[in-house]
């Protein structure tokens, strides 16, 4: 019986993103095209990411291969915009993302479509021996690590790596900020079935990293607007809610105080700030709840979203 994965016919897309890694385009390339002669069929889409180094000179140079097609765009958009464009051209059945630094072995990718042939909807590679050399780099993905975990419960031993996935698992997914480190999290909310397969690690040879305090910021707060969101899109009310109950409800407890305090032991309430607090804290109370009746009927109502577009310089053997 032959391999559903690996037919003539099966269509393969890489998504790479880059940002000002001229330095790896040509070494990158060349570990690809081995990757290409084991798997026919194959594109390899390529997204600079608003790069202000050679990166688009370079990637033009190995652009008289076919199977290397470029999209260029007007402005740095972040690694997951980068990968939304990447994948929103790819032709393929099976969509393979890799990072640009050469940190991650090209020589993996027939691992991981060998691994959704166990009938995975996504696979997810596990860095082993990391060879990063900065903690700034370790570190937040550590933190992204136990922050799914603690949220979601996913169970994911490495995030913000390599993965491999059918295409049409990109139905409803919405890829901004930094979720692409948490996109088999996505996967899995959607009720994916997501595998994972060890895959080499490399030193960054060229280049610097993009990684800082500001991303692992960035994605944090993502994270949480993540959590939110999936927790409580479908039903705001619960959310708002609960915090204008909580609220309204410590201002009414206050009131109570107060009135007690005023009609048993008669003394004067009127120019108390506690007075003032409790007001405040009722009305608060309303406006939290009356907010979240307005976002529930707007929901009830709401019938898709726009797309996320971005500008686009130049393509390089794109056709649509």
């Amino acid at each position: 019986m032959a391999d559903p994965l690996h037919e003539v016919s099966t269509k393969y897309s890489i998504v790479i993103p880059m940002k000002d890694e001229e330095e790896n385009v040509a070494p990158l390339y060349s570990e690809l095209k081995e990757v290409l002669d084991l798997l026919p069929n194959t594109e390899v889409i390529f997204v600079d990411d608003g790069s202000r180094d050679k990166t688009f000179i370079k990637l033009k140079e190995v652009a008289a291969d076919h199977r290397i097609k470029i999209i260029r765009l007007a402005r740095n958009v972040g690694q997951s915009g980068a990968l939304a464009v990447g994948f929103k051209y790819a032709e393929g059945e099976i969509i393979v993302h890799i990072d640009g630094d050469l940190q991650e072995d090209p020589k993996d990718i027939p691992k991981l479509i060998d691994k959704l042939k166990e009938g995975f909807d996504a696979v997810v590679g596990i860095r082993e021996g990391r060879k990063d050399k900065h903690l700034r780099k370790i570190i937040p993905s550590r933190i992204f690590r136990w922050l799914l975990n603690r949220f979601f419960k996913a169970n994911i031993a490495d995030v913000g790596t390599v993965g491999a996935f059918r295409k049409e698992t990109l139905q409803g997914i919405d890829l901004r900020g930094e979720l692409h480190r948490f996109f088999p999290v996505l996967l899995l909310l959607k009720g994916f079935s997501v595998g994972e397969v060890g895959i080499s690690h490399r030193q960054r040879k060229f280049g610097k990293t993009k990684y800082g305090v500001s991303r692992l910021l960035r994605g944090s707060l993502d994270l949480i607007s993540l959590y939110l969101v999936e927790k409580y899109f479908a039903r705001p009310v619960h959310l708002f809610g609960m915090v204008g109950f909580a609220t309204g409800g410590i201002g009414f407890l206050i009131s109570i105080y107060l009135a007690i305090d005023r009609l048993i032991f008669g003394n004067p309430i009127g120019d108390r700030p506690l007075l003032l607090l409790a007001v405040v804290l009722i009305i608060s109370g309303l406006q939290f709840m009356s907010s979240g009746l307005v976002m529930e009927m707007i929901m009830k109502t709401r019938t898709g979203h726009e797309e996320q577009i971005y500008n686009q310089l130049e393509k390089v053997n794109i056709r649509n």
